[in-house]
């Protein structure tokens, strides 16, 4: 097992920058993701840090080693692809004792059997042994895929959007099925994924990605709880942030934020918070932009107080025990979480109160947040 270490990386297809002075750490044994939208540079991260791809600047290191000329196998690591890439001709059994067969180090067939056997079963696997790829399910051939690499016993494991392309439900218990399977072997796994939902319920830690740019790297906690910019609080949620376009005022010690629908007054909590990264309003107004998570909207059929905002049901959408809501209000459209037990329908009025000790305020140029 070992760390992986990347030192102000860049990767460049000729005039275009893939990945642009990456600088991250995955710790030893931990489950990393690397989430982004596509076109990001997380894979071509990824395919650097296996050796697929050439670095155009900066330095990776497995463990202690600086891997930038060392060759993809001499790598010790092992590589999940999205498409299972499985031999077709092969059993399950020959199939995931390949990488055994060819590799530097010789293994006697009773050190292959061990091996893929260990690996079958904690895969679930073992009764497949004797089948070929074309004979088992989507799921199933996935688990061949990554037994085929659990079988190297590799430094780290790396997996390029391997549940990607399975249908729903499976992806829903292969997310389950891989976390576990990360903490039983107890190995550094970096894992590339586009889907938000993938990476916070399975890592330990995330690093975001956009336009070839680190943008935030930590706990889902904290990517959730604590966005640095905007990308970054829109990209993690579903249904995702609502941002409302605000000026912040204050009027001695009462701050608050006004727009065309509303004027919310700010707590003396948030208030600390804003001044102890920014300084405060000596200025004068500040364009900002007010983030609010739909479920951090409280929504009811009359006024509740004297913050609360109306707005008008465009649509509602219900999901078992939740209930989506698309509210009008003047200059914006906002998504809204809230229990399918509320009355309301399309063409309703309601009223909308944000929960204050959950906002975000971000710079309306920049993006980035305040606190």
């Amino acid at each position: 097992m070992a760390k992986v270490t990347l030192n102000h990386v860049w990767k460049r297809y000729g005039k275009i920058e893939a990945v642009i002075d990456l600088s991250a750490e995955c710790k030893d044994r931990e489950f990393f993701c690397l989430l982004g939208p596509s076109g990001c540079g997380k894979s071509s991260t990824l395919r650097m840090i296996a050796g697929l791809e050439e670095i155009s600047e900066g330095e990776i290191l497995i463990g202690d080693t600086v891997v930038n000329k060392v060759e993809p196998k001499d790598r010790d690591i092992a590589m999940v692809f999205e498409s299972y890439a499985l031999y077709p001709h092969k059993t399950v059994y020959a199939n995931m004792a390949f990488p055994l067969r060819v590799g530097k180090r010789s293994y006697t067939n009773s050190e292959i059997k061990d091996r893929v056997h260990k690996a079958a079963k904690i895969l679930e696997i073992s009764e497949f042994l004797d089948r070929y790829p074309k004979q088992l399910s989507g799921g199933q051939r996935q688990r061949v895929a990554i037994g085929r690499a659990i079988v190297r016993e590799p430094l780290v494991f790396l997996m390029d959007e391997p549940i990607s392309h399975l249908d729903a439900k499976l992806r829903t218990h292969m997310r389950g099925e891989l976390k576990h399977l990360q903490k039983v072997l107890n190995h550094t796994m970096i894992y590339v994924t586009h889907d938000q939902l993938e990476a916070m319920s399975m890592a330990d830690r995330i690093a975001i990605m956009n336009l070839g740019i680190l943008q935030q790297l930590g706990t889902p906690d904290e990517i959730f709880n604590q966005p640095v910019n905007q990308f970054v609080a829109g990209f993690v949620g579903d249904p995702p942030m609502n941002f409302i376009d605000c000026t912040l005022e204050a009027s001695g010690d009462n701050w608050q934020l006004t727009n065309d629908s509303f004027k919310i007054s700010m707590s003396p909590e948030l208030i600390a918070k804003f001044k102890g990264k920014n300084g405060d309003l000596s200025s004068g107004p500040m364009e900002v932009v007010l983030g609010v998570r739909p479920e951090n909207f409280i929504i009811t059929n009359e006024k509740g107080n004297e913050e609360s905002f109306p707005g008008e049901v465009y649509v509602t959408e219900p999901l078992g025990e939740d209930m989506i809501v698309d509210v009008t209000i003047p200059k914006n459209k906002l998504k809204l979480k809230t229990s399918v037990d509320l009355d309301i329908r399309m063409g309703d009025k309601v009223w909308l109160e944000a929960m204050k000790n959950k906002i975000h305020l971000f710079n309306r140029k920049t993006q980035q947040a305040y606190f």
